[in-house]
């Protein structure tokens, strides 16, 4: 079922999305709402966004055994040892 909702640009060409349409997308205050084109239109959705701890997914794959000690302080970005 294809809904309609409105909503009025102002002069700095801000929008304010209607609170329902808010809640569907599950955006909050600082969110990054992408726009896309297509032949058949525009569609907006959220941004996804990457967990911090994104980046040490497969950091525990090593060829030889580590200590959790070393895999710590690699995570840390420590470079002594202790």
């Amino acid at each position: 079922m294809e809904r309609e909702h409105r909503a009025k640009i102002t002069s700095k060409g801000q929008v304010t999305i209607p609170v329902h349409v808010r809640r569907s997308l599950g955006l909050s205050p600082g969110d990054v709402l992408v726009i896309r084109e297509s032949a058949a239109g525009y569609t907006l959705a959220k941004e996804a966004t990457r967990s911090k701890f994104d980046e040490f997914v497969g950091c525990l794959h090593r060829e030889a055994p580590a200590s959790t000690d070393e895999i710590m302080r690699e995570m840390r970005g420590d470079s002594h040892d202790d």
